[in-house]
């Protein structure tokens, strides 16, 4: 996965463009800049706990946040290489106040809980990954899932929806292979590795073994990078007759968590906008 590569790129360039050092990227994201997102209408009253779910590897702590009364469907968020935090603890609260039972998780419990954030080197979270695999990633998914069905918060009657932003990406294709009865859509924003070299392994050959609509964000930055990856992806949900939302964002890598530099309001929102017409549509 391609995780490290991006993020490089996107500080890189905001370095080459002179707006932003290394180390006050590291500095404003620690300092939670822009943490607070817009408001949003007919918001619900929510409630939220942490808890600890079990998995075939172990104890996995997670965020579980939801509307107040009643039961809504489900939704199963993978962060990004940062892992769960403020952040994404504020972006799963709006979600859970527009409807959803929302569930983030810790991806890196086999390894302990982090307390980096983006202040901390990409490198120093690298190790967090140990144990971490495609399969892991399915053998955790149908943990969560599970454990989302067995809350009387959730509605089981509505298809589960998972979103996962750059390392989280793949897990989002992962999770649609690994319980394709229940996931009945998929957002990737700037998700890393999504086309990979190989095709025994890359995540978007996982297309066909799901049974979900699609959601895919590319940041601008990755495009550029990898201009034909779109093409391949469009492709691959063509021939496997999955309904897929495939579209280049006029956004650096990152954009759509609130709590770094390279945050961008307006396309994070159009994202977040056609997150909700993906969800509405197919978690119905």
């Amino acid at each position: 996965m391609c995780d490290k590569d991006h993020f490089a790129e996107s500080v890189k360039e905001y370095e080459a463009r002179g707006l932003i050092t290394r180390r006050q990227f590291g500095v404003m994201v620690a300092a939670g800049v822009a943490l607070v997102l817009p408001e949003i209408a007919n918001a619900q009253a929510t409630a939220e706990r942490d808890v600890n779910i079990t998995t075939p590897d172990g104890t996995c702590d997670a965020y579980f946040v939801h509307p107040a009364s009643g039961s809504g469907a489900a939704v199963l968020i993978w962060p990004d290489i940062f892992g769960l935090r403020p952040a994404m603890r504020n972006m799963a609260k709006r979600l859970a106040s527009s409807g959803y039972a929302v569930l983030v998780v810790n991806p890196f419990y086999r390894a302990g809980k982090p307390t980096a954030t983006g202040a901390t080197p990409i490198q120093e979270m690298m190790p967090f990954r140990k144990g971490m695999t495609p399969q892991t990633d399915m053998t955790d998914a149908k943990a969560f899932i599970a454990w989302l069905d067995a809350q009387p918060q959730v509605n089981k009657n509505r298809k589960i929806g998972t979103q996962g932003y750059c390392m989280g990406g793949p897990m989002t294709f992962h999770t649609a292979a690994a319980v394709p009865d229940r996931v009945g859509a998929v957002a990737s924003f700037h998700g890393g590795g999504l086309v990979g070299k190989d095709p025994a392994t890359s995540p978007h050959t996982l297309a066909a073994a799901s049974k979900a609509s699609f959601l895919i964000a590319i940041a601008e930055n990755d495009d550029k990078g990898r201009p034909l990856d779109k093409d391949v992806l469009k492709e691959t949900f063509s021939k496997a007759n999955r309904p897929a939302e495939i579209e280049v964002y006029a956004a650096a890598h990152g954009w759509c968590p609130p709590d770094t530099q390279v945050y961008n309001e307006k396309e994070a929102e159009r994202a977040w906008t056609r997150l909700l017409a993906l969800y509405k549509q197919a978690l119905a």
